[in-house]
């Protein structure tokens, strides 16, 4: 009896010792994200960690300190960006390169608030943003993204770098020689895509300081956001395989999957075959030692490709074995799997075959990420996948695209009525975005929604008041009423594949010249306007304030610029060369005009370039590899998928292209001949030559900006409009 009293206090005592230790982690890694933040000012902050069964924050005074408890270092992060957004208006945005001005005092907190996530999981990330946003970022870029997820309370992150090291491990002991492992992987812009399986070798040969150089920046990236308090999801092997491992391995099932987007087909091992295990032990041990391991798993076949056999118990002995080789090795496996294929392919995965696939692998072992809820929620059409847990997704953005898109008051209720109705296996949020340069307030909003940290019934309204006030750096009428235009009015439409303005598509007279870009707006561009006049109206040296301006700014511009190409082209069709040289004229100091105001603030092309020239030093072509990814993109089918109103680009690119169309036309109709302009083939032959050359070209485009603001540029913007007596209707 004795013993077990003793043995019960020294459990005791080991407990009250750990939680003690767990306590001076938690307060360290708070403190040092509010220092990293706030520089001298965290000395006003203090953290306490007090763990609870629920992710909670509570803000109080102590003494002349502002007191920041939670459970967990993420919970007081998220705590800490309450207090910034609600007391000082200051809004941490994901760049690095973007300053966080601070006032010269932090007031004391209104008494004590207490906020709970009604989740426990908030994801973020896509395969696809490591190749649109963040292929050449440093460490400098990761660190202050990590830091901007665990303000917005983000505690599961897509942690896909340096798994070619491991990959690189693995198939050398399968056989293959650096060379061919290097030509196996795809250069650094398209690696996303080979990641996914859907393509092999293009860009490539990987270089080896890329591999080396993403190794070390990996285990940075884990060992802060695991800090933070952070459940970072690293890759599994789900079948994708080189070709080299198919030919030295004949008796293995390996098939080739369908094409995908005109690439050729890649090699998928049937996770049935005796040597996938093999494969899966030798990538997990080695990525642990080399990782660590947070014991849950990322891994999609068959993404947007159809599998070699459709019968339902082939996909069940696909998913079963890719789940019991991860088990095998790691007994607490859980596996992340990405549903965009369920939807993407909605009419190949019948009931019948999605049941088979899902069920097969344990209940609760299997966490599915409900890609596109704001389009589809797949978990409402496959009977809440069949009990699976899954994570409810916001997309957002394909490509990069820079439109403004994101409505808050259908994101607002359509999470409302899932946590309502959801059958009880919804554990969690998340965004699932492409890229990041388009509407950040809405992921932000996102990220907010299961803190409640206002009444539901004003959430939006709220939000948009408090994001105007961040914004700007003080409360001011003519911001919020802005701001409350852009929410209520612009930000009506949801992003789609391609999404773009006429001035990044594809020249044509009508329409559009490709299945990408495809210019599309619900609301009056006159809004928009107004919205920006508004803005205007009291201007701020804050950073963010600049980038909606120039944002809004350009969107207004790119809108207008289809009213002026359908004008040349009325112009065309009547035979007027004077009003048609008028109108393009008038086009190419349009793009002239969203070129400065995107210049000014980052991203742009010069910027980017810049990151890829960080990653150079071993004569890599990495130049042509950002303008490839930019605008032809790769293969047959995607060009201009990854359109953007970039700086640099428009000025460079996209005005170029515009002036070869428009001179073709006019000297065509100049000619007086009989024979109309003939635009599918100036676009086969003329557009395609200018298109290629350009994105090949491994030129760095540098661009150094000292001019006006881009309030001061926008200003002059609508003076000049209004000069010209068009203000009143600046769709004319």
């Amino acid at each position: 009896m004795k013993k077990t009293m003793r043995m019960k206090r020294s459990l005791l005592l080991f407990s009250l010792l750990f939680l003690c230790g767990e306590f001076a982690v938690a307060q360290e890694a708070a403190q040092r994200l509010a220092e990293r933040v706030l520089g001298r000012q965290a000395e006003r902050f203090v953290f306490e960690l007090q763990p609870d069964t629920v992710d909670y924050f509570v803000l109080k005074n102590k003494g002349s300190k502002i007191c920041v408890v939670g459970n967990n270092d993420n919970s007081m992060a998220m705590g800490l960006n309450y207090y910034l957004k609600r007391y000082v208006l200051v809004h941490v945005s994901w760049y690095a390169d973007d300053p966080i001005q601070l006032p010269t005092r932090m007031p004391k907190v209104k008494g004590e608030e207490r906020h709970e996530a009604d989740v426990p999981t908030r994801f973020f990330l896509n395969y696809c943003t490591y190749g649109y946003t963040m292929v050449w970022w440093t460490w400098k870029d990761w660190e202050r993204f990590i830091d901007w997820m665990a303000l917005n309370g983000i505690n599961m992150p897509l942690a896909l770098t340096g798994q070619e090291a491991v990959w690189q491990e693995v198939w050398r002991e399968m056989g293959m020689t650096d060379d061919e492992i290097r030509a196996y992987f795809s250069g650094p812009t398209h690696l996303p895509w080979h990641r996914m399986a859907n393509l092999d070798g293009f860009g490539g040969p990987l270089p080896q300081s890329w591999i080396d150089g993403q190794k070390e920046l990996q285990k940075q990236i884990l060992r802060r956001e695991r800090e933070l308090g952070m459940t970072p999801v690293l890759p599994a092997f789900s079948g994708h395989v080189p070709r080299q491992i198919a030919e030295r391995n004949p008796q293995a099932d390996i098939k080739q999957l369908s094409s995908w987007c005109g690439f050729e087909p890649t090699y998928f091992m049937n996770a049935t075959d005796s040597l996938f295990s093999v494969i899966q032990h030798k990538y997990l041990e080695k990525q642990t030692d080399l990782y660590g391991t947070n014991h849950i798993y990322g891994a999609d076949p068959f993404n947007e490709m159809d599998p070699p056999n459709w019968d339902p118990d082939y996909l069940a002995g696909v998913s079963h074995n890719i789940f019991a080789s991860m088990q095998e090795v790691d007994a607490e496996a859980k596996w992340l799997q990405m549903t965009w294929v369920f939807y993407y392919k909605r009419k190949q995965w019948t009931p019948e075959r999605l049941k088979a696939y899902l069920t097969a692998v344990p209940q609760g072992r299997m966490v599915l990420l409900d890609y596109f809820c704001e389009k589809t929620e797949v978990w409402c059409e496959t009977d809440g996948f069949y009990n699976q847990p899954f994570i409810w997704c916001y997309l957002g953005n394909f490509g990069g695209n820079t439109m403004l898109v994101g409505n808050l008051h259908e994101l607002d209720s359509k999470l409302d009525k899932a946590m309502r109705d959801q059958p009880g296996n919804m554990v969690g949020i998340g965004s699932t975005l492409e890229g990041f340069d388009n509407s950040p307030q809405t992921y932000e909003f996102l990220m907010e929604h299961p803190w409640s940290l206002s009444d539901t019934s004003t959430r939006v309204k709220d939000f948009a008041e408090r994001w105007a006030d961040c914004r700007l750096g003080r409360k001011e009428r003519s911001n919020r009423e802005a701001w409350q235009i852009l929410i209520d009015s612009v930000y009506k439409d949801w992003s789609f594949y391609g999404l773009g303005t006429q001035m990044t598509a594809r020249p044509s007279l009508s329409g559009h010249g490709t299945y990408y870009t495809k210019p599309y707006y619900s609301y009056d561009n006159a809004t928009l306007f107004r919205a920006i006049e508004r803005l205007l109206e009291h201007p701020s040296n804050r950073s963010g304030y600049q980038y909606d301006v120039s944002n809004l700014t350009r969107q207004w511009l790119g809108n207008h610029f289809m009213e002026v190409r359908d004008a040349f082209t009325d112009a065309y069709h009547a035979g007027d060369i004077e009003a048609m040289k008028r109108y393009r004229a008038m086009a190419l100091e349009m793009i002239d005009r969203a070129d400065e105001l995107g210049i000014c603030v980052a991203p742009n092309l010069s910027q980017f370039h810049s990151q890829a020239a960080a990653w150079c030093g071993v004569g890599e072509d990495y130049h042509s590899l950002s303008n490839t990814f930019l605008t032809i993109w790769g293969g047959p089918i995607l060009n201009d998928y990854a359109n953007r109103m970039w700086g640099v680009l428009l000025e460079d690119y996209y005005k170029e292209r515009w002036r070869l169309f428009f001179d073709r036309v006019i000297a065509v109709t100049s000619e007086g001949g009989k024979e109309p302009f003939d635009e599918k083939r100036f676009g086969e032959e003329e557009m395609s030559r200018y298109e290629h050359a350009w994105a090949e070209r491994n030129v760095w485009i540098g661009s150094t900006y000292d001019g006006p603001a881009p309030s001061v540029l926008a200003k002059s913007l609508l003076d000049s409009i209004a000069n010209e007596s068009s203000a009143s209707s600046p769709s004319t």
